[in-house]
């Protein structure tokens, strides 16, 4: 059995709200990845696993049911950061050496979620 090998890191964004922010991502599941709000109001999140987001159940164990909610997530946390700031999130990752290699962004800023993968390559102009 082939076993995904991931890494993702964030940037830190200041929250306008830590405790709200926390409280927020208790009701959600990241899998092995870690979180982290300080008391200065700076989130940010980190680990050996890919960014996948799932609702937590009454017990604390992940909704796997319901689905992966990452966009769900992304767009609560969006209308809790700091004007000017922005959370960078990145993943990276592979299976043995199988096509393709896991890549994958989601930047929060100004109230929107932008994500990109490698799904679609763009002509390079001359």
């Amino acid at each position: 059995m082939a076993t995904l090998q991931a890494a993702t890191t964030s940037t830190g964004a200041i929250v306008s709200d830590p405790r709200t922010v926390r409280e927020l991502c208790e009701n959600y599941c990241f899998g092995t990845l870690d979180w982290e709000v300080t008391e200065d109001g700076e989130l940010t999140i980190w680990g050996y696993d890919d960014f996948e987001v799932y609702e937590a159940r009454e017990n604390g164990l992940p909704d796997y049911e319901g689905g992966i909610v990452a966009h769900e997530f992304l767009r609560e946390l969006a209308d809790h950061l700091e004007a000017d700031e922005e959370l960078d999130i990145q993943t990276a990752g592979f299976t043995k050496c199988r096509f393709p290699v896991l890549a994958k962004r989601y930047v929060v800023r100004d109230g929107e979620v932008l994500h990109a993968d490698l799904s679609s390559p763009d002509p390079i102009d001359e």
